[in-house]
């Protein structure tokens, strides 16, 4: 791994990815996108690793967005769609993520926090979508529209203003709110009550929330149940209520 993007591979199943480039806000540059696909690619492959924990070095930003003196210097027009790590787009991952935000997420750090499936967020962070301040775009944005009203999304992305975290978290773009010094330890325990849950189950249920928003309801449902089977025939569907008829924490074995 790159020293541009930390990885730590933790004993109780948690990875935590860390833009690792304070310096210059943890733009996305070359080497932070490489260091990204890298870490992404680590924590999928690693079978003991279940959830992932996303965040940025320092306390102001948590990624300001693409490098764009690079952009300029390459006169970039259209962004190649392997440019940019975007968890479930271009990068694969089968397992739960969250993005732990600690500052400014602006543009592409706005992108990839809205990729994770959740987002913990210090008090102090800020999030917009700033493209049209400097003549890009913001496709990535669109599943927004599953995730907070449509007048909401409309000013994001027409203004380019910031929202404070307190309102990110109003509109429910943002799960939880931590004081800074704390915001580590939030996320880590949202990621313990989801390490509780049965491996499986945790797959199927996060593949449903995915599901519903691609399809109308009667093939969403169809799809969920098809998701569900191997769940219903796993060892964990007995030991989830052998534990519970014991009064004991389950012991689970992901199959």
């Amino acid at each position: 791994m790159s020293d541009a993007v930390l990885f730590e591979a933790r004993p109780d199943g948690i990875a935590v990815i860390t833009i690792n480039r304070p310096e210059s806000r943890n733009c996305l540059s070359a080497e932070v996108r490489a260091g990204l696909f890298a870490a992404w690619e680590r924590f999928e492959r690693d079978e003991a690793l279940r959830i992932a924990i996303l965040t940025g070095a320092g306390d102001k930003a948590f990624c300001a967005g693409g490098d764009l003196k690079e952009m300029v210097e390459k006169e970039l027009k259209i962004p190649p769609r392997d440019m940019f790590p975007v968890p479930y787009d271009n990068i694969e991952l089968s397992k739960p993520t969250i993005a732990a935000v600690n500052g400014v997420a602006y543009a592409g750090g706005f992108m990839i926090a809205q990729a994770c499936d959740l987002c913990v967020a210090s008090t102090t962070a800020k999030f917009a979508i700033t493209e049209v301040k400097v003549g890009r775009g913001s496709p990535w944005a669109a599943p927004l529209i599953h995730m907070i009203p449509q007048r909401i999304f409309m000013e994001i992305v027409l203004t380019g203003k910031p929202i404070s975290a307190q309102r990110a978290y109003e509109i429910g773009l943002v799960n939880r709110l931590a004081e800074p010094e704390r915001l580590m330890d939030v996320a880590v325990e949202l990621a313990h009550e989801i390490l509780d849950g049965a491996p499986l189950s945790v797959q199927a249920a996060r593949e449903t929330v995915m599901l519903a928003t691609e399809m109308g309801r009667s093939a969403a449902l169809k799809a969920a149940r098809a998701a569900h089977e191997k769940v219903y025939l796993s060892e964990d569907a007995q030991e989830g209520p052998r534990a519970f008829a014991e009064k004991r924490k389950p012991r689970w074995r992901g199959r």
